[in-house]
């Protein structure tokens, strides 16, 4: 009796381990492992508008693939990876002000201060612009507690 609940108890772990593991999302918004869906997360701050990024150009960082649009923006990013990275992993920056992760669009971007921010949708990105000084306080104050979930 007790090698079958033993048994059952390994098995019923390895069912809430596999679950808790699938249910993760990674730090990094990145469909498909590729972060910002290809595009050029340099090119925010250097052309103002997104750019999409080429496969040839890449560069994998913490299991995150990041395409860019030219050799000078991805020595940029190597030179300085922390500086170029959205807020919030890229997840939405409304979402992160309420405790959660949710997906982007990257029409929706955002420069503030020197930091990329994106949003979930264009409706989104509206109540975003209304206080975004607000929210970006509340996320950071919530984003370490969520970030690895």
């Amino acid at each position: 009796m007790n090698i079958l609940m033993d048994r059952f108890l390994l098995v019923m772990s390895a069912v809430f381990l596999s679950t808790f593991v699938t249910a993760q999302k990674p730090e990094v918004f990145s469909p498909d492992g590729v972060a910002l869906r290809g595009y050029d997360v340099v090119a925010f701050f250097t052309e103002r508008k997104p750019v999409k990024g080429f496969d040839s150009l890449q560069v994998k960082r913490n299991e995150t693939i990041w395409y860019f649009s030219s050799k000078q923006n991805l020595d940029s990013f190597k030179a300085d990876t922390a500086r170029y990275i959205p807020q919030y992993g890229g997840y939405c920056a409304f979402g992160a002000s309420r405790g959660y992760k949710a997906p982007t669009e990257i029409y929706t971007w955002t420069v503030i201060d020197n930091k990329l921010y994106f949003n979930y949708n264009a409706a989104v990105k509206q109540t975003w612009d209304k206080e975004p000084v607000m929210y970006i306080k509340l996320a950071d104050e919530k984003w370490p507690l969520f970030k690895l979930k």
